[in-house]
């Protein structure tokens, strides 16, 4: 279906009567008549469910609340609600006095449905424990009210605390309920960039490997055959005297995917030393994000977000010449 009708206005993604209308010619006209004027909410939410526009339970919630309205030419949707108005006012108050305690993330891309943030090496996205301060979700919850547009924004997916890269941020319901089926069904690339440990034979493989917790240790993974179905392909960039740059994408999301099937076929990442890493060259293991390449939550175009190398990255690639 065509959305280039559709516009932000506001708090409304506005299209018109007009445009729905061509939109449906081949809807049966007795079953679903033609918009007008003035229609009723009721019969507007008929005629997008039929034209599949958007997903089924957004268009019954946003109905549900008043969210849907016809006017005289116009057709308006509540798609940019802002965010709650007490987690406003409390991040307001928690987070913008403490200048000197911010970590900002800088931004690759934003548009009004998403936005992808250039995460920190040591920067948690979300919080993992009480009074825990300093974390993505907070960053981009102040990025949004200092830009004077409070939108709700949910992370899409995450990176381990140390591991830098792209995130992606959904700015509303819609786009989150888009982005995470993008998700469920592997349509979100994710390629990262790793220092690991010795020189691999093989310039490129994949790696398929369930992985598990470890029961003897309750923050480490490992691959177990009755583990979570895992799969992470590689390829050496260039290799060193002890050492390996290589170029990694996942098909699948693990907790510690790549960390875990690296170490399991012997290369662990510099600096993990959780998972057999040395840490003389490195106190962090050396992996960052890359790219991110996902299908625009709205229009469904692919877009592709390239993450510039980190200082910490390029330093460490030329002490070992990499």
């Amino acid at each position: 279906m065509n959305m280039t009708s559709f516009r932000r206005q506001g708090e409304w993604l506005v299209t018109t009567v007009d445009a729905l209308n061509e939109q449906g010619a081949s809807i049966d006209p007795d079953r679903y008549p033609p918009l007008r004027a003035g229609s009723h909410p009721h019969i507007v939410r008929q005629r997008l469910l039929a034209l599949a526009l958007f997903p089924e339970k957004w268009v019954n919630r946003l109905f549900s609340v008043g969210g849907i309205q016809c006017t005289d030419q116009s057709i308006l949707l509540r798609a940019f609600e802002p965010a709650d108005k007490q987690k406003e006012l409390s991040y307001r108050l928690a987070q913008l006095p403490a200048a000197h305690e911010r970590c900002e993330a800088p931004v690759l891309y934003e548009d009004d449905w998403c936005v992808v943030f250039d995460k920190p090496s040591g920067m948690p996205v979300h919080p993992n424990g009480p009074g825990h301060r300093g974390t993505l979700d907070e960053a981009a919850a102040r990025y949004a009210l200092l830009r004077g547009d409070p939108l709700p924004m949910k992370h899409i997916h995450r990176l381990d605390d140390d591991t830098s890269g792209p995130v992606l941020y959904a700015k509303n319901e819609l786009a989150q309920l888009r982005l995470d089926e993008s998700m469920r069904e592997k349509r979100i690339d994710r390629e990262y960039e790793a220092i690991v440990q010795g020189q691999l034979r093989n310039f490129s493989g994949k790696i398929d490997a369930p992985i598990g917790k470890d029961r003897h240790h309750g923050a480490r993974r490992r691959v177990s055959p009755g583990g979570d179905h895992a799969v992470t392909h590689y390829e050496v960039v260039r290799q060193g005297s002890g050492w390996a740059r290589l170029r990694l994408r996942l098909e699948t999301g693990r907790t510690h995917q790549i960390r875990v099937h690296m170490s399991h076929i012997g290369h662990p990442l510099a600096g993990d030393d959780l998972y057999g890493g040395r840490t003389e060259v490195i106190r962090h293991q050396a992996l960052r994000g890359a790219r991110l390449t996902f299908p625009h939550p709205f229009t469904g175009d692919p877009v592709q977000v390239d993450c510039p190398e980190p200082a910490w990255f390029s330093s460490l690639a030329a002490k070992l010449a990499l």
